[in-house]
C-alpha cells in the first residue's frame, strides 16, 4: 500500500485512530533531501502492512507542520496509541526509518 497523504481532515481518523504505528514524513516538493527521502518512505509502505506510512505536505497542511513543531524537513515521526512516539530530521537510511518504528 502507497503511502496516505494526510491533511487536516483526514488527520485524525489516519493517525490518531489507527491500530497500527503510524510513520508520518513532513515533506515539500522544493526541498531536495525530502526528494532523497520519499522513495525510500514509499518502499517501507510498499513493503510494510504492520506499519500505517503517512506523508504531510508542509506547504498545503502548515497547520499539522505546526502542531508538530516541525522547524525542518524532511522529518519524521511516529506515532503510537495517537501520541509521539519517536521523531528524526534529515535524510535516514531505510533500517534507520525501520529501527524508528520499533
Amino acid at each position: 500500500m502507497s503511502a496516505i497523504a494526510i491533511n487536516n481532515e483526514n488527520y485524525e481518523s489516519e493517525v490518531l485512530n489507527s491500530d497500527k504505528p503510524v510513520l508520518i514524513d513532513f515533506w515539500a516538493s522544493w526541498c531536495g533531501p525530502c526528494q532523497m527521502l520519499g522513495p525510500i518512505v514509499e518502499a517501507i509502505a510498499e513493503e510494510n502492512t504492520d506499519i500505517k506510512v503517512c506523508k504531510v505536505n508542509i506547504d498545503e497542511n502548515p497547520d499539522l507542520a505546526s502542531q508538530f513543531k516541525i522547524m525542518s524537513i524532511p522529518t519524521l515521526v511516529v506515532m503510537k496509541n495517537g501520541e509521539v512516539y519517536n521523531k528524526s530530521v534529515g535524510v535516514i537510511s531505510k533500517s534507520e526509518i525501520l529501527d524508528l518504528v520499533k
